[in-house]
């Protein structure tokens, strides 16, 4: 059989200013079966998310282009995008973020030394999360 078609693939937005390993998990996520759209910084992500309705956000905790967290809790504010799973990476050893992330409503957050490698399990436990 081909390919999926486009409706059948599930949704993903990425959020990162690094190419490592944000450009990675883009493309493992592209290898995984995601349609993958991807942002450099959080201006305009709420009307991103709006238009296409992922299942899931990954998104870099140490983002120079806006404050992650607070993009988070304002996900967790809006009744049309609450529902959205988020995976948050970025330097664990910053627990003002990663404590940020998980107040905010993240379902994971994971170090991105090791985010490549269990990507597929942590991907499940996000969306496994109710």
């Amino acid at each position: 059989m081909g390919s999926p078609s486009v409706q059948a693939q599930p949704v993903s937005l990425v959020i990162h200013d690094r190419l490592m390993p944000g450009s990675a998990i883009t493309n493992r996520l592209v290898d995984r079966g995601w349609r993958v759209h991807t942002h450099s910084s959080t201006e305009g992500f709420l009307d991103q998310l709006r238009r296409h309705r992922p299942m899931l956000v990954v998104v870099q905790l140490d983002l120079r282009g806006g404050d992650v967290c607070q993009l988070i809790q304002e996900m967790r504010g809006d009744i049309e995008l609450a529902h959205i799973a988020v995976l948050a990476y970025g330097p664990l050893a910053n627990t003002r973020l990663r404590d940020g992330a998980i107040a905010a409503g993240a379902q994971v957050v994971a170090a991105d030394s090791s985010i490549l490698e269990q990507l597929p399990s942590l991907i499940d436990t996000a969306l496994s999360v109710d």
